[in-house]
C-alpha cells in the first residue's frame, strides 16, 4: 500500500520513524511519502516536506507565519493528490493535520491519526471534527481512550507509548566515553538541560535554566541540542561557567545525568522513562501565555503528572519559572526524600504505559483496518 504521513515536530519526527519501520515489517511493499524530519527519513520515508520548515510555537508566532502556514497547507494537498496514497497517517500536530483530514475526507481518501490531537486539553468541541473526519484513531496515552470511548462515543485504539520501544531501541553511549567524546568534565555529576526545539522557546527557557549555574559548582550542567537547530545557534549560552553541550545525543545524556531541567512536552516522559528526577520549566511570550491559559483546563502541563494524575513532579509555569525558584526546587531533587520519591512513582508511571511493542501494533492495526 502508499501511506502519507504527516508529523510536524521532532517528537512527531521520532513516533513517525518507528512507525514508518513498523510499517515495512508489515507490508513489504509499503511505498511511504512522508512530512517529518531526518528520522523519518532514514527510516525509509521520501521526505516531502521538513518540520523544521513548520515549527511556530505560540498564538503570536502563529500569526506571524500565517502566509508560510497557508502555502504549506496548499502544497500538501497538490503533494497528496499526486501522491494517491491510499491511506493518510497524521502523527499530532493537529492545527496543521485537522485542516488537512477535512479536506482529505471529501475527497475521499482514508484519514488514520496516530497519537491523538491533545483535545482533552483544549478545545474540546474538535471532537466534532475528528468524528467527521478521522476513520481511526489510535492513542498512545491510557486516559485517552476512556476520554474518547466514555465521554464522546467515539471508539479509538489504545497501541501503548512507543517511547518505550525507542528509548529501548536507541544505542546509548557508554558514560566515559560519552563524557569524553563531548568534553565534559570526567567526575562531576550532570545536569541535564533539555530547553525545547525552537528556537523561540530554546531562547527563553536556556537563559533562565543557566541563571542557575553557578550555585551548583560541584555539578556539570549540560545543554542538549536539538537536531532542528544548527550547533552554532548554542553558542553564546556555552560562555556560563561549568556549562557543556551535546549535539543529538539526548537519551546518552538523560542517561548519564543526575537530574534534569525539562521544557514541558515530550521530553518530561522521556526523562522519567529514564528514571532521571526533573523539575518542569515552561515560559512561552506573554500574550500567547494568557490566550492558552483560558483555554486550557488541565491541571498539569507535563505527561508525566497528567498520566498519574497528581502532583509527581514539580512544574515551574510562567511566573513561577524564577532563579529563585529553579535553584530551590532543584536543590530537592538532587538528594534527599523528593528524589526518593519522585524515583519510586516513575515505576507506576511506567507500568501504567502498557508496554512494549506500540509501533508495531499500530501499524497492524492502521492496515488491518484500511
Amino acid at each position: 500500500m502508499k501511506y502519507y504521513i504527516i508529523a510536524g515536530e521532532a517528537s512527531g519526527d521520532l513516533h513517525g520513524s518507528n512507525l514508518i519501520k513498523a510499517l515495512k515489517i508489515e507490508d513489504e511493499k509499503a511505498q511511504i511519502r512522508c512530512w517529518g524530519g531526518d528520522l523519518m527519513q532514514k527510516a525509509g520515508g521520501e521526505l516531502a516536506k521538513h518540520y523544521k520548515d513548520m515549527a511556530f510555537m505560540g498564538f503570536l508566532e502563529v500569526l506571524k507565519n500565517i502566509p508560510t502556514i497557508f502555502k504549506n497547507i496548499a502544497f500538501c494537498k497538490e503533494d497528496i493528490q499526486k501522491f494517491a496514497p491510499d491511506l493518510i497517517i497524521f502523527i499530532d500536530f493537529s492545527g496543521f493535520n485537522l485542516r488537512i483530514a477535512k479536506w482529505a475526507k471529501k475527497n475521499n481518501f482514508t484519514t488514520n491519526y496516530y497519537i491523538s490531537p491533545q483535545i482533552w486539553a483544549s478545545r474540546e468541541g474538535r471532537i466534532e471534527k475528528i468524528k467527521r473526519d478521522i476513520d481511526a484513531m489510535y492513542v498512545i496515552l491510557p486516559f485517552e481512550k476512556e476520554f474518547y470511548e466514555k465521554k464522546h462515543n467515539y471508539p479509538v485504539h489504545f497501541v501503548g507509548h512507543p517511547l518505550i520501544d525507542a528509548i529501548e531501541n536507541t544505542k546509548i553511549v557508554d558514560e566515559p566515553t560519552f563524557r569524553k567524546e563531548n568534553g565534559l568534565d570526567s567526575k562531576k555529576p550532570l545536569i541535564a538541560l533539555l530547553p525545547g526545539s525552537r528556537k523561540q522557546e530554546v531562547q527563553k527557557m536556556l537563559h533562565i535554566m543557566l541563571s542557575i549555574s553557578d550555585d551548583f559548582p560541584n555539578y556539570q550542567f549540560v545543554i542538549a541540542g536539538a537536531p532542528s537547530l544548527p550547533n552554532d545557534f548554542y553558542a553564546s549560552f556555552l560562555k556560563e561557567n561549568n556549562v557543556g553541550y551535546v549535539s543529538n545525543q539526548t537519551y546518552s545524556l538523560l542517561k548519564h545525568s543526575h537530574a534534569a531541567l525539562v521544557t514541558s512536552g515530550t521530553a518530561t516522559l522521556e526523562t522519567a522513562l529514564f528514571g532521571i528526577p526533573q523539575v518542569v520549566c515552561y515560559k512561552g511570550n506573554w500574550i500567547s501565555y494568557q490566550i492558552a491559559k483560558r483555554i486550557i483546563t488541565l491541571d498539569f502541563i507535563s505527561l508525566v503528572n497528567l498520566i498519574m494524575d497528581r502532583e509527581v513532579v514539580k512544574e515551574l509555569i510562567q511566573s513561577d519559572l524564577t532563579t529563585s525558584n529553579l535553584k530551590t526546587e532543584l536543590s530537592k531533587i538532587i538528594e534527599g526524600n523528593d528524589r526518593d520519591r519522585i524515583l519510586e512513582d516513575y515505576k507506576l508511571l511506567k507500568n501504567k504505559l502498557g508496554g512494549k511493542g506500540a509501533s508495531q501494533l499500530a501499524a497492524k492495526l492502521i492496515i488491518e483496518n484500511a
